[in-house]
């Protein structure tokens, strides 16, 4: 009896470790997908565009320096700035009001372009740096990226110039009260971004 009691426990705890370990799995699988629908595409990026059971609106395309990428059927359509997710809703969108009846779209990034920001001003390290493939960066990292501030440097005094919709636009940004502020939403840096850190008023 105390044989078969103890068979079956191991079979129990057997099973339980295969299925915490199935779970685990899962549930890292499932964050790595929801990080690549975050991924902000960019040009050069090469984007696989997949329709269901439409393989001739199937594409594998290159983002355009403009941001902009030509579609079967579509044409050329800006995505460039938008995350995986936005992207597939929007030829998801386009599809459904002109040519399809609720089409199913999927979107993967096949290739990731070499993405770059640049900072500049009172860092310790001064220059370009390589943005990660999949993940997205934040202010605080990017400057930490670049060896932190110097003596003189003003995490009050932070700008950051970015291309929008073909048009420069600066963000006057304080790290300080970012790096204060736990619950506040950070502020992501994007390819082409150009950093700069002012100095401090003595």
């Amino acid at each position: 009896m105390c044989s078969v009691l103890l068979l079956m426990l191991v079979q129990v705890q057997g099973e339980g470790l295969t299925t915490n370990s199935v779970e685990r799995a899962d549930s890292a699988d499932s964050g790595k997908n929801s990080e690549s629908s975050r991924y902000i595409l960019g040009p050069n990026d090469v984007i696989q565009v997949r329709v269901y059971q439409e393989p001739d609106l199937d594409a594998h395309e290159r983002v355009n320096q403009d941001g902009t990428v030509t579609l079967p059927l579509l044409g050329t359509i800006a995505l460039g700035g938008k995350s995986v997710e936005r992207a597939t809703l929007v030829i998801r969108d386009l599809l459904a009001k002109d040519f399809l009846v609720s089409p199913q779209v999927t979107v993967t990034v096949a290739e990731y372009a070499k993405r770059r920001f640049i900072v500049l001003g009172q860092v310790q390290r001064p220059g370009p740096y390589e943005l990660p493939s999949e993940k997205t960066m934040s202010l605080l990292q990017a400057i930490a990226t670049a060896g932190g501030y110097t003596r003189i440097g003003s995490p009050r005094k932070v700008t950051v110039q970015r291309v929008v919709d073909g048009a420069q636009k600066i963000f006057k940004l304080d790290a300080e009260a970012m790096s204060k502020d736990k619950d506040g939403k950070s502020f992501e840096i994007l390819a082409e971004d150009t950093i700069t850190v002012g100095e401090k008023l003595f």
